[in-house]
This record gives C-alpha cells, structure tokens and sequence, in this order.
C-alpha cells in the first residue's frame, strides 16, 4: 500500500509540475509576444515612399547664378539629407576628404559620412565659403571633426596641398572622393571656347588624377576611392560634349586604378548621377531656357534630391563592400546607365 500511495503521489506531483510548466511557458510566452508586440508597436517604422513623390515633381523655376552657385540661394533648396539622414556607424573612424563637399552630391556624401562616424575633410572652390561653412558646422554636430581645406585645384600644386593638409589635419586618410566638377552647358561645339573646354577637363579629370597621385601613397589596405561621374558618361547628352567627354574619361581612370590598385587592398568605385538638384544647374549647368524641363524626361518623372544618392557613397566606403571595386552604381530616376 506504501508503495502504491508512493507511486500515486509521485505521478501526481510529476503531473502538477508538468501542468504548471505548461501553463507557465504558455503564459510566458503570451507574455513574450505582448511584450514584442508593445515594442513594435512603440518602435517608429519608417512608411513606404512612393519614388514619384519623394520629392517635387514641379518644374523648376528659371533662375541663374554666377559660377559656382550657392546651394542657399536656389529654389528650392537641394535636400542633402540635413533633417534626414540616420548614421548606424559603419563609417565609425574614418577619415575622408571630399572634393565639391560644400554642396550638391559632395555635401549629401559628407553629411552622411560624418553621421555614420567618419571624421570629414572638405575642399570646396573659395567662393563657396558660405555653403562650406554650413557643412563644417554639420560635420561637427554629427560628434565628428571637420576640415575645411578652400582651394581651386585646377593646378597640381593645389591638388597636392589640399591632400598634404587633409591628411595632417585628419591624422591619415583611408577615404577619397572625387567629386568636383565644372559644367556648362552649350548648344554647338563652336560656342564652346578653348578656355572652357581646358578648365572643365583640368576640374574634373586632373584633379581626380592628381588627387589619386597625392592620396594612395598615404592610404592603408581597407581605404576607397570613390569617383562621381554621370549618366553622360555612357550617353552624352548634346549640349554637354565636353562635360561629358570628362566623366567619360573618368569613369575609365576609375576601372583602370580599381584593377591597378586591387594590388595594394584599395577599392575604386564610382556613382554615376543622372539629373540632380545642385548648384551645377543654376550657374550654367543648363541651356538658357530650360530650367523647367530639368529632369522631367525621368521614368520616374522629376529630377532628383542630392540625399537620394548618399547611401550609396557610404556603402561603397563601408568594409562589408569589400568585394565591390571597378563598379559604377547608378541614380538615375529610371534612364541611363549603368
């Protein structure tokens, strides 16, 4: 009889324990999914955007300035992702020097560098100030360190001083992008003078080069080299053949170096932009005129924000892209290439 109340109680107590396991992995785990639910609920999950109208799908106004330009004093102001952009440190560390970072695609880029945790180095024509000092002042919100390097580097010397400085003051350097560029726009070759045919190639095709020369001595296994160039490096528009001979040349430096240079662990990319908001169409980037019909010849039917391409800069300076180097990725609203 012992034994059998013995076996009756032990079954008992093992039932009542399996039960009040169950019931407590049933409640915890309801407890779980309310939890999980509450945080979702409380957590802000960003809404899909329409592509269309992410951003304005009005016709620009007609509007000049001189050249440069200044992003402050278009309209609509450029958006480079100033009230938008959200660093997750991939960039954490870093060192970079931007060339055109006081406004445009450079700004965008720089922002969002700073924001993902890299210390920044802009250069930015001497006219520019009034835009470059916006960006230092946002570089330096981000918690990062900034460094305005003013220059025209349509000479070496130049070219060589703005890297010599970036570096100094950076303490190295491990990111490069190359993104300054001058245009004008011209509706037959033979309004394009000798002078302006020189000056866009010593802009945007020599000081890549010469940046390049300056840099890659300096820079570790890991660094990038990012070079912007243009839906108008694979089809030129008409009133642009100079400008875009330049981006054509440079997205052949960028293939070639990414191929030289995988030898020493560097990575070469570029972005190529179509039509983008910037200080270039304002300050003779567009044929007289014509400022109303910028970018409406998208799929997407509207031209687009600086902010739209950051994120492409950063993942090609990210170390989880290591296997990316002599590619072009595109931002072209639907048309172009690549």
């Amino acid at each position: 009889m012992t034994d059998t109340n013995d076996k009756i109680t032990r079954r008992s107590v093992l039932g009542t324990t399996a039960m009040g396991l169950a019931a407590t992995a049933a409640t915890g785990g309801s407890a779980a999914a309310q939890t999980s639910s509450a945080q979702a609920a409380e957590r802000a999950i960003p809404a899909l955007r329409d592509p269309r109208d992410a951003y304005t799908r009005e016709r620009f106004k007609e509007q000049k300035q001189p050249w440069p330009g200044l992003a402050r004093d278009m309209n609509p102001r450029p958006d480079h992702g100033e009230k938008t952009y959200r660093g997750s440190g991939k960039l954490e560390g870093r060192r970079a020097l931007v060339t055109g970072g006081d406004s445009g695609i450079g700004r965008a880029a720089v922002i969002a560098f700073a924001r993902e945790g890299a210390d920044v180095a802009i250069n930015y024509h001497p006219d520019e100030e009034a835009d470059a000092q916006e960006v230092v002042a946002l570089i330096r919100d981000a918690g990062r360190k900034a460094v305005a390097l003013p220059a025209d580097i349509r000479t070496r010397e130049a070219c060589e001083k703005v890297v010599r400085d970036a570096i100094e003051q950076l303490g190295g350097l491990d990111l490069l992008v190359n993104n300054a560029a001058y245009q004008q726009s011209k509706a037959d070759i033979m309004e394009i003078s000798d002078e302006q045919f020189v000056r866009t190639y010593e802009t945007n095709v020599f000081h890549v080069f010469r940046f390049c020369k300056a840099a890659i001595p300096s820079m570790p296994a890991g660094s990038v080299i990012i070079n912007t160039i243009s839906q108008n490096s694979y089809d030129p528009g008409e009133d642009l053949i100079d400008y875009a001979s330049t981006k054509a040349a440079i997205q052949n430096l960028t293939r070639g170096m990414a191929k030289q240079l995988a030898k020493k662990g560097i990575r070469v990319n570029a972005v190529s932009p179509g039509p983008i908001w910037t200080p270039l169409q304002v300050a003779g980037g567009q044929l007289e005129g014509k400022m109303g019909e910028f970018g409406q010849d998208t799929s997407l039917g509207r031209a687009g924000q600086p902010a739209e391409l950051a994120s492409l800069y950063v993942a090609l300076a990210s170390s989880e892209a290591t296997f990316s180097t002599g590619t072009a990725v595109g931002a072209h609203g639907g048309t172009g290439q690549p």
